[in-house]
């Protein structure tokens, strides 16, 4: 008899769907740079993910409230330092 399948993979990748988007749409207060960066983190975040969906089902919706707290952090600290606004 199988076990049954997590549900917690596929809510942790509808957030890091959610996230990417947010991560995106950052070219509205960020430089390019800035949004190319967050995409990188995006991107290892991901891989990371991906590699979780098996061996750490439970973990993986983890990562997105742990992106949006980066994001956060970044975007507050490039308008507080460097001038960053919309």
């Amino acid at each position: 008899m199988s076990e049954p399948v997590s549900k917690w993979p596929f809510v942790g990748m509808g957030g890091m769907a959610a996230v990417l988007f947010l991560y995106a749409a950052s070219g509205l207060l960020a430089p390019p740079w800035a949004v190319a960066g967050l995409v990188a983190v995006w991107l290892v975040a991901f891989v990371v993910a991906c590699r979780w969906w098996s061996r750490r089902p439970g973990w993986v919706p983890f990562l997105p409230v742990a992106l949006v707290a980066v994001w956060f952090a970044v975007v507050n600290a490039g308008g507080a330092w460097l001038g960053w606004s919309a």
